[in-house]
């Protein structure tokens, strides 16, 4: 079984978080190191540790990571001029907290993601 992690306390609501929408699959809250004027973190409220790790039973969480996304972007102001999703999967990938999560961010031009290899 995977382990607790930081984002399971803020889905039930154990710890503090600027929490932006929140349904029976997936929980939204502000980052609290944003990137961007618009940074908030999408997670499934089911424990998935990374990309890897996701099964077929996971697939209406993973779809509603989009639509609430698409639905948030437009709450923020941020969907017209557009914005970036971003998932990290692994220590290569960037990932820092194992339970699976989608940064939506946004509010400003945001540039070339990689610079060219």
């Amino acid at each position: 079984m995977a382990e607790e992690t930081i984002f399971s306390k803020i889905i039930r609501r154990e710890i503090p978080a600027d929490i932006v929408y929140q349904d029976e699959l997936v929980t939204a809250f502000r980052d609290i190191n944003p990137q961007a004027p618009t940074h908030i973190l999408i997670v499934p409220n089911k424990l998935i540790p990374t990309v890897a790790d996701v099964t077929p039973a996971d697939e209406a969480a993973l779809g509603r990571l989009f639509t609430a996304a698409a639905h948030i972007a437009q709450e923020e102001g941020i969907a017209d001029d557009g914005y970036r999703l971003i998932v990290n999967c692994k220590t290569h990938g960037g990932q820092e907290v194992y339970h699976l999560h989608m940064h939506l961010l946004g509010g400003r031009r945001l540039g070339r993601m990689l610079q060219p290899a």
